[in-house]
């Protein structure tokens, strides 16, 4: 059974610090937002948008063991734990919240990483997660300058700011974020 936006609501919000779920009112806001200037549809943003840090606050322990015991991304252990919690959570949003819409699975998925031949669904998740209005960090006002032109300019700028912190820190950059970016590059350079 799929849950009603306000159950969604309730049962998300209770799982997670008043902090993150005002970051995730702020990324519902900027989902429906960025959905409606792009073409996508602002319900199944604002969906994925709701879900997309259902797992963020479970122990460490509890969501390797929902990757290894549910067949989930078992390379992704080999990376920062950080970015657990997006796989973890599209399990948790088809397995306990009934969602059936493999976008809204996927945009919550890749929220975190990116990946090759994001749909525009996963590009407004991913993009409104950098760009909501709590959100402050060194070039945020940038990439929300450039998404409101452009889903990828934006995207390129966001995953461009999280490699350069993580190069910056001597940590290990996730590989599909990097593929994200390059292919987000390409398809700029190819509407020149």
């Amino acid at each position: 059974m799929e849950y009603s936006r306000e159950a969604l609501i309730e049962q998300v919000s209770g799982q997670m610090p008043d902090k993150r779920w005002k970051h995730t009112l702020g990324v519902m806001a900027s989902s429906v937002e960025l959905a409606h200037r792009y073409g996508a549809d602002p319900a199944r943003a604002e969906t994925a948008a709701i879900l997309h840090d259902v797992a963020k606050y479970w122990p460490v322990e509890r969501m390797r063991e929902v990757i290894e015991q549910n067949g989930l991304s078992a390379e992704l252990l080999r990376y920062d734990k950080q970015l657990w919690h997006a796989e973890v959570g599209a399990y948790v949003a088809g397995h306990d919240y009934g969602i059936r819409d493999a976008e809204v699975l996927d945009a919550i998925r890749y929220h975190t990483s990116g990946r090759e031949n994001m749909t525009l669904l996963d590009k407004i998740v991913c993009l409104a997660d950098y760009i909501e209005p709590g959100r402050d960090f060194p070039g945020v006002n940038e990439i929300r300058r450039l998404a409101e032109s452009s889903l990828e300019e934006g995207l390129v700028a966001g995953f461009d700011s999280t490699i350069s912190l993580l190069l910056a820190k001597r940590r290990i950059v996730f590989p599909l974020t990097v593929l994200a970016r390059n292919d987000l590059v390409r398809t700029l350079e190819d509407k020149q």
